[in-house]
This record gives C-alpha cells, sequence and structure tokens, in this order.
C-alpha cells in the first residue's frame, strides 16, 4: 500500500494489487461526501449496506453527517488505517472507524457498525433484513469485475427496501446495463472531480 494524498488534502492508499487508488485523487473525502452521502440523503435513522469498506470514509462520513444509524460493511481485506491521517473535523468520527477496523464492529449511542471479511459475492448472501441506501465502492469494473455483475446486482436488490437509494462513482457502460438486467432504474449522479457522472440506482415502482 502507498499513501497518497489527494487534492483536498484527504489521504488515501494506492494498492499494488489492484493498480488503482481506492478513492478519486481529486479528493477522497470530498468523493465520500458529494458522490456517496450526499446523493443518497443519508438522514437519522437510516441503515446503509456499505459495500466495500475500504478505508472507512464512506461509513465514516455517513456517521459524521447523521446519527442513529446501523452499518453493515462488507470488505475482503481490511488495510492498515493507522497511518491514516485525517482533518481535524473528521477525527472523532474517524476514531470510530480505526475502532471498528481492529474489533470488526462498533457501537455508540449514535452509531452501530459491523464488517463482515470475506468475498462479498458470498457475504452477502448470509445477511438479513433491508437497508435504506447502499454504497457500491469496489475497484473498478475491469479490476474487480465479480462485484459488478447483474447477479450480485439482484443480491444486493433483494436487500433494500422499496424506497432505497444505491450510489456508486461508476458510470461504465457495464456497470449500467447489469444495474437494468438486474432490474433497477438509473441515472445520474453528481460530477465530482472529472466530466463523467456518478450513477444512482432505485428500484422501480410497481
Amino acid at each position: 500500500m502507498k499513501l497518497v494524498k489527494t487534492k483536498d488534502s484527504s489521504y488515501t492508499f494506492y494498492s499494488s494489487k489492484y493498480k488503482e487508488a481506492y478513492h478519486s485523487i481529486s479528493g477522497a473525502l470530498e468523493e465520500s461526501l458529494k458522490k456517496f452521502v450526499e446523493p443518497c440523503k443519508v438522514k437519522d435513522g437510516m441503515k446503509i449496506l456499505d459495500i466495500c469498506f475500504g478505508l472507512g470514509y464512506n461509513a465514516g462520513m455517513a456517521i459524521y453527517k447523521a446519527k442513529n444509524l446501523k452499518i453493515v460493511s462488507l470488505e475482503k481485506e481490511i488495510p492498515d488505517i493507522s497511518q491514516i491521517k485525517v482533518p481535524a473535523w473528521f477525527e472523532k468520527t474517524y476514531k470510530k472507524i480505526r475502532t471498528c477496523t481492529k474489533n470488526l464492529s462498533y457501537k455508540d449511542k449514535d452509531v452501530e457498525i459491523k464488517i463482515i471479511i470475506g468475498d462479498a459475492c458470498e457475504t452477502i448472501k448470509k445477511i438479513k433484513g433491508k437497508f435504506d441506501v447502499v454504497f457500491l465502492d469496489p475497484f473498478s469494473p475491469k479490476k474487480n469485475p465479480e462485484l459488478w455483475t447483474a447477479e450480485f446486482f439482484k443480491e444486493i436488490k433483494k436487500r433494500m427496501k422499496k424506497n432505497a437509494v444505491l450510489a456508486t462513482y461508476s458510470c461504465a457502460g457495464i456497470v449500467r446495463r447489469n444495474l437494468k438486467k438486474a432490474g433497477f432504474e438509473i441515472r445520474d449522479g453528481p460530477c465530482v472531480g472529472r466530466r463523467a457522472p456518478s450513477t444512482l440506482a432505485n428500484i422501480p415502482d410497481k
């Protein structure tokens, strides 16, 4: 893992295994806020399915913005985030994330987080209940194709409430086609750090 400072002064890792950074170089924390938390309109009392926990920024930013959250995160391998420096305003929140990576869980009056380690294609099948929000944040479809298939998206869909929203940074054609195959409606998400939009998906009303 190589530590990389992004343009909003927050840090991310570059993965030598996947040959990609965990976050947009334009701004790691900015991406979590503007591509995931804000478009999903995260608010108090929501249940969040966080696919690919990574450095914990998406979960952390949700905790920063709302209370009484229940978050289930899927991750194959958690990186060592002890060397990650975050802005002073985010440090209190990120302490919870650091604790969670050590214990695979964290709970206080404002949030309950559980990390499930393993292949997300399999661990998702063990998840009970339904969620208000899904953060879908794997490495790119070229590097992590198994987490962008219609089959995996169908497993996600089974665990979403009727009015739930899925957010992902990718607008790749294969991603959007597979979301549609899985029964989602899709629309453009925000353009942050690049010209192309992110993607938002929901279960259509019938």
